[in-house]
């Protein structure tokens, strides 16, 4: 199912236990990709790889089960309407999280935001749409855009879209924002919260204000 061998991937990603494994074998005998191809991105708490589909390309985001940022994330869901009842054990923490990104995701599309089509979650594995052709498109960090106005306005404009729905992203910045032709497409939804959430004024403001210190060095000006 994993092109190459599987200690190559255990030595490099560190992800590929036992556990993960069968839950892979599983998606892919259910027919949601056929093999992992290449990494997309290598984070600390979740790996991103392009998997093959037939002739198509979707996203396989795997999230770390000994990544040491549970903790975190417990601190980040718990207030979460959605989530009151989860108690803070490292597996359901993590499965609770990726349950939630998927289920943002399909919030944000629903709210008009370009986002990738989440496919199906199981425990820690989310397969969602490939963004890009022939590669993924790079995150905006690597790929500013050529015109920085129209990006930013477009980038407000979703913002602005997602809260009316409802919700706030809650960790947006340049990396977590693809350049995909000269289009935004937000990404990493697994912060995302209510706007009944007592924290979500502030995140709403961090993000705000991350989005126009990035845009506001490319020189855009009169930013909210």
């Amino acid at each position: 199912m994993v092109r190459n061998s599987r200690e190559e991937w255990k030595v490099y990603q560190k992800v590929f236990d036992k556990f993960t494994n069968r839950l892979l074998f599983k998606l892919s005998s259910q027919g949601h990709f056929d093999e992992l191809t290449q990494t997309i991105s290598p984070g600390k708490e979740a790996v991103v790889f392009a998997a093959s589909k037939g002739e198509d390309t979707v996203a396989v985001k795997i999230y770390r089960l000994e990544t040491a940022g549970f903790s975190k994330m417990f601190s980040y869901i718990r207030v979460d309407p959605r989530y009151q009842d989860l108690k803070n054990r490292a597996r359901q923490v993590i499965f609770a999280w990726v349950e939630r990104e998927y289920r943002n995701l399909l919030l944000a599309r629903e709210a008009g935001l370009r986002v990738p089509m989440p496919i199906v979650h199981k425990d820690h594995v989310l397969v969602m749409e490939h963004v890009g052709f022939s590669h993924a498109a790079p995150l905006l960090k690597d790929a500013p855009p050529d015109d920085p106005e129209k990006f930013a306005a477009e980038c407000f404009e979703m913002v602005a879209k997602f809260k009316k729905a409802g919700y706030v992203h809650g960790d947006l910045s340049e990396y977590n924002i693809l350049n995909d032709n000269e289009e935004p497409v937000f990404i990493d939804f697994s912060h995302s919260i209510s706007v009944k959430a007592p924290n979500s004024q502030e995140l709403y403001d961090r993000d705000m204000k991350t989005l126009t210190r990035y845009f506001t060095r490319l020189g855009v000006e009169g930013l909210p």
